[in-house]
């Protein structure tokens, strides 16, 4: 194996256990004492964070989640052979971004069972087209102001993306466009149970709220 191939293999494993920190799920072990996995809807992202355990905590696990799909496309500097926004270095940006959510959604700590990996993408996104993902953001923010429900906001944004990408910054790397239009169907598909409460009108709304009483942080609970 050539030294080159063997830098991209370290980098990849590389990119899956930064994406598989499950930020959540220490946060609510470590501060609140419960698995974030046991509570709420079950999943192990921001958005549940925010349900289960309030607003601080919530802040805290999307900006990580976040920083983690940057941080790991950002590996990718440390191939200093290739030419920055080439087709090469765009396709290794994009293995790198892809594992990172695939680590977030199975991440290795704690038995493979995480989150959806829309503030990762995000992240991913915001590291290899910064305009689009903050106008992807911009989207986000509008529909969650108007709709108040998270995951139509993340689809709707996903579903603007490969629009942008396609039609308004009119990218020619293939391999960016395919991207594009899989992290779009990558969301429908992980929201699916959302979907299904939408059309019920059974999802819940988003309310921005104090950290929970029903969770008090350790450092508050009484001893006896």
């Amino acid at each position: 194996m050539s030294t080159n191939l063997m830098n991209i293999v370290i980098l990849c494993v590389g990119a899956y256990l930064i994406g598989s920190i499950p930020t959540s799920v220490w946060i609510g072990r470590w501060f609140y004492g419960i698995d974030i996995r046991e509570h709420g809807s079950g999943n192990a992202g921001s958005t549940n964070t925010f349900r289960v355990l309030g607003t601080t905590p919530g802040i805290f696990v999307f900006i990580i989640d976040i920083l983690k799909g940057w941080l790991a496309v950002s590996l990718i500097h440390n191939l200093y052979y290739l030419e920055p926004y080439s087709a090469q270095f765009v396709n290794i940006q994009l293995l790198l971004g892809g594992l990172a959510v695939f680590g977030h959604i199975f991440p290795i700590y704690v038995g493979f069972k995480g989150g959806k990996g829309v503030a990762t993408l995000l992240g991913i996104v915001l590291a290899i087209h910064p305009f689009s993902a903050l106008i992807c953001l911009g989207i986000f923010i509008v529909i969650l102001i108007i709709s108040k429900y998270v995951s139509l906001s993340s689809m709707t944004a996903g579903l603007f993306f490969p629009i942008l990408i396609i039609f308004i910054f009119k990218e020619t790397i293939v391999s960016l466009i395919i991207f594009s239009i899989l992290i779009s169907l990558l969301l429908i598909f992980t929201h699916q149970k959302n979907i299904i409460r939408l059309l019920a009108r059974e999802e819940n709304k988003v309310r921005f709220r104090r950290d929970r009483e029903r969770f008090p942080p350790r450092s508050k609970r009484k001893t006896f």
